[in-house]
């Protein structure tokens, strides 16, 4: 049967993309014989983290320029991808909450290997939540240096299990169970992409759907080797204080990582370090925090900071969005405590992890279309909305901003300079909230409920 796709170019409303259908490449997925080939070396189409690169910036230079769009293959898996693929060499590498960890052809969509992990808790296990079932979650991370491909793996029992999967073989190196830092693996859920830095895998935490039970937010990092001890940072709150947020830690100049923390227990009296950018050196101390004055309110209403990963801009400035809609532009260096910001300024609601090219970051919303929001002069200017279904977490690349509406399962393709869509395409499932594409040359990647979908870009 014959691939339809609606192709569209346009300024104002469009229809509703036309659902592809199923190609020969979308079949049962057979698994080829592991690969013996060397380890692929790292190239300019490569997408090694969540959102790119450390920084978590979301622009790859060498994307070839943006054109017209159509479905290069559609692989369906064991479970939804939430997380973004990499793109390693010839390899889209895919984790899936069946608890696997696939090596797809980057050309095909073949399978080349898979790492099943463990077995994945069912919702109906769970004290509250609402994934199910409940298996690697977080964007995984690629070492160059081991080679190795970092997932973490929620499993029976309400263990999350670290895995360093080869992307030669597709055979674990390595698995360790990480003890969450709070004491409550029952109640805390690893949504938070993976972050690697100095050797180190850093592992952020936060709670299940319905902030069920007397979870803390934490972040842990693990030797890149898979031995030795453990480092740990848990925000000092009676309860919740969740990293939660899918764009997760994100490393700033020095080393310095920055993550967003969710609403806290404290409504009044002391303030207890939620709702918050916080600051960590590469040991997981506390080197600065910022806070707005309205933390009270915030954490009792759930309008905190942690929705959204702290966007990194040029001359150690940092960008905050969250739930409340307000936009604090910070200074990196010195975040400045409660009310410590150099600008605030209204933006959007705001859910996954922002994309940044020079001053401008484009910020992923929920309700009228992501924002791209200038910070030149030390000062938040909203320069545009893109299509009001578009809430994922946006990307950049072949000079076109690429954002997905993750209930419709639309892809777009947005000027820049306007927010105007060049062109969209159905891709053919839902797509898991707070999905980002990625970008390997002329491919864009997209994680959905079924698998993983690549469209032709350029």
């Amino acid at each position: 049967m014959p691939l339809v796709l609606l192709i569209a170019g346009c300024t104002g409303t469009a229809a509703p993309p036309t659902v592809p259908t199923p190609a020969a490449t979308t079949g049962p997925a057979r698994p080829a014989p592991a690969a013996t080939e060397s380890p692929p070396e790292t190239g300019a189409w490569d997408w090694l983290n969540y959102h790119y690169d450390p920084a978590h910036t979301g622009f790859n230079a060498a994307t070839p320029p943006a054109g017209p769009l159509s479905i290069a293959w559609i692989r369906p898996l064991d479970g939804a991808v939430y997380g973004q693929p990499l793109a390693i060499g010839g390899l889209v590498i895919a984790a899936t909450e069946g608890d696997s960890v696939y090596g797809l052809d980057r050309a095909t969509g073949e399978v080349r290997w898979r790492a099943h992990v463990g077995t994945p808790v069912p919702l109906s296990s769970l004290p509250c939540g609402n994934i199910d079932p409940l298996g690697i979650t977080g964007t995984p991370v690629y070492d160059p240096a081991t080679k190795l491909v970092y997932a973490v793996a929620e499993t029976t029992g309400y263990h999350h299990v670290l895995v360093g999967v080869s992307v030669t073989s597709g055979q674990v190196a390595f698995r360790r169970d990480i003890p969450t830092p709070d004491g409550q693996p029952q109640f805390d859920q690893q949504r938070a992409a993976l972050m690697l830095a100095g050797g180190r895998v850093y592992v952020a935490f936060g709670g299940l759907d319905g902030d069920c039970g007397p979870y803390r937010g934490s972040v842990v990092g693990v030797p890149a080797s898979g031995r030795g001890p453990l480092i740990s940072y848990v925000v000092p709150t009676a309860r919740e204080g969740g990293i939660w947020g899918a764009g997760g830690p994100v490393t700033g100049p020095g080393g310095t990582i920055y993550v967003a923390v969710g609403n806290g227990a404290a409504t009044g009296g002391a303030y207890d370090d939620s709702d918050s950018v916080t600051a960590l050196s590469p040991q997981l101390r506390r080197t600065g925090i910022f806070a707005p004055v309205t933390w009270p309110a915030d954490n009792a209403g759930d309008l905190d900071l942690g929705s959204m990963a702290p966007a990194l801009l040029p001359g150690r400035m940092v960008l905050a969005v969250g739930k409340r809609g307000t936009g604090y532009l910070l200074d990196g260096s010195r975040l400045g405590g409660v009310g410590g910001q150099v600008a605030q300024a209204p933006v959007c609601t705001a859910f996954g992890g922002a994309a940044v090219h020079g001053t401008v970051a484009y910020v992923p919303c929920e309700g009228g279309g992501m924002a791209a929001v200038d910070t030149a002069d030390r000062r938040i200017r909203v320069l545009w909305r893109g299509p009001a279904p578009a809430a994922g977490s946006p990307v950049l690349g072949g000079g076109a901003v690429w954002v997905a509406d993750w209930d419709g399962g639309v892809l777009y393709q947005l000027s820049p300079a306007s927010g105007r869509v060049r062109h969209q395409i159905g891709l053919g499932s839902p797509l898991p909230h707070f999905a980002s594409p990625s970008l390997s040359g002329p491919l864009v990647l997209t994680g959905t409920m079924k698998g993983v979908t690549a469209v032709s870009g350029a």
